[in-house]
């Protein structure tokens, strides 16, 4: 079975954004990826992450998986108890609901944001943003 936790962010609300996904498998990390977004919100980050996370399952080829994330607007979301409002996020929420049905087993879970591999996602998001911006002031 894979998990995979995923995690956005920016600084700022809109401000420059970035996720992170942590793949692993039986308990072992097999792939870890980031991504500079530009300025955006911390919900379009987050989503953004969910939707690399279930590429990336697709990719796989994987036929069970748990998706693990900090953002609770975003797990109750994706399993129906909150409402989706903004346009843009209605989008990559149908997107994600969209990639989510092309997996067999799925399931989304909340955790803190210091349980499991959660903080390893979030490093990788922060090295992302620190990466990106201080080119950007060379």
């Amino acid at each position: 079975m894979y998990k995979i936790f995923s995690d956005g962010g920016s600084r700022g609300n809109p401000g420059p954004s970035a996720y992170a996904i942590v793949v692993t498998k039986n308990g072992r990390t097999v792939h870890e990826h980031s991504e500079y977004l530009g300025v955006n919100t911390n919900n379009y980050a987050e989503y953004r992450g969910l939707i690399a996370a279930l590429t990336k399952a697709i990719d796989l080829c994987a036929d069970e998986v748990e998706f693990i994330m900090d953002s609770e607007l975003v797990i109750k979301q994706m399993q129906g108890i909150y409402k989706v409002k903004g346009d843009n996020i209605k989008e990559l929420h149908r997107d994600a609901k969209a990639l989510a049905s092309l997996i067999p087993k799925v399931s989304f879970k909340n955790v803190r944001r210091d349980e499991l591999l959660i903080p390893r996602a979030d490093a990788l998001l922060n090295l992302e943003l620190d990466n990106q911006l201080s080119s950007v002031r060379k």
